[in-house]
């Protein structure tokens, strides 16, 4: 007997892409003719069965709720799953959570997994590595297949779902817009790469504070990280080089790194410097000093995220009119800007 194979080892085997692999067994016209049968061939010798979404949805409901996320080891995801499992545990839901430690791939393939008769639907963040591809034809095909998903805080366009999100933009811009009011002027961002669809949110919010305040945009003072584990040495040349009299980070850990080079370099905080940060972790709450931040309420997002799940999941009416919940934000001021007002 043939052994089974999963769609990770055909890819391996062929010398191509999850993604390619999972459009050629589809059929998908933006696969080459010759790809697709060296695909399909493949998977009928070595018995590949695709996932059986439509029968298992058709045949049972398991009530469990599967959840994708980048990471677990920020504190923002944490609250988030906290908030879901509360609104989920009430409802008589159980919760899945699968890591996709920012890698396509591995998103791909924990749907894949889940949708296998697993769950009944989806709460995700996209990882980076799917932004950067900007390929959802895994989220497509699930939603396609009648399994429904939300999304929150890094979410597309190009996807057709419910999702729950903050205004990335609007509060970086009152951030920003505070330290101004409070006489810093030149105020340094340290934010991601664009592809990362909240971090470029927040940083347009830091431009257009700058536009309407009439102060100029020095690109200078202007760092985004790809590398997140080895942010430390560019965010100290950051600070040495330009000697920024404020600080807007988009994460907490970017901005606990600034405070920590500051001291390095002998610069006081928040005397010399004024840091603020974005989400509102433990992190903030007990570096020394503690971290003005924007607050991201992690537990509200996720009852949110279910209880949107959950009604889509009960209810017999099938159009498809999706929502966007917005969760308002506010700003926790702390020791890094005690000036603040």
């Amino acid at each position: 007997m043939k052994r089974k194979v999963t769609l990770k080892q055909i890819a391996k085997e062929l010398d191509v892409s999850i993604s390619t692999v999972s459009k050629s067994l589809r059929d998908s016209p933006e696969i080459s003719e010759d790809t697709r049968q060296k695909v399909q061939a493949f998977a009928k010798l070595y018995n590949y069965k695709p996932n059986l979404i439509a029968l298992s949805l058709k045949n049972k409901k398991t009530k469990t709720i599967g959840i994708i996320i980048p990471e677990i080891v920020h504190h923002f995801f944490a609250t988030v799953i906290s908030g879901i499992e509360h609104i989920a545990n009430e409802r008589g839901y159980n919760v899945i959570v699968c890591l996709s430690d920012e890698s396509f791939d591995k998103e791909v393939i924990n749907m894949e997994m889940l949708a296998n008769g697993s769950i009944d639907g989806f709460i995700m963040s996209l990882s980076k590595e799917t932004q950067l591809k900007k390929d959802f034809h895994h989220i497509t095909e699930v939603i396609n297949q009648g399994m429904p998903v939300v999304m929150f805080d890094r979410v597309t366009n190009d996807i057709l779902c419910d999702k729950v999100i903050i205004d990335d933009n609007l509060a970086a811009y009152n951030a920003v817009h505070d330290l101004i009011n409070n006489d810093y002027k030149k105020i340094g961002l340290i934010t991601t790469v664009d592809y990362v669809s909240v971090g470029k949110l927040r940083t347009d919010g830091y431009l257009k504070a700058l536009k309407n305040n009439d102060i100029k945009i020095d690109e200078q003072l202007i760092l985004k990280i790809e590398d997140i584990e080895n942010c430390t040495e560019p965010i100290e040349e950051l600070i040495s080089s330009q000697r920024p009299d404020a600080i807007f980070a988009v994460n907490e850990l970017f901005a606990v790194t600034a405070i920590k080079a500051a001291k390095k370099l002998n610069i006081k905080v928040p005397d010399e410097l004024a840091v603020i940060g974005f989400t509102d972790g433990i992190i903030s709450t007990y570096s020394s000093p503690s971290i003005t931040t924007v607050s991201q309420n992690g537990i509200k997002m996720g009852n949110k995220a279910a209880q949107m799940l959950i009604e889509r999941l009960e209810s017999e009416d099938e159009e498809e009119h999706y929502k966007t919940e917005v969760i308002e934000t506010h700003l926790v001021l702390r020791e890094s800007t005690p000036t603040l007002k």
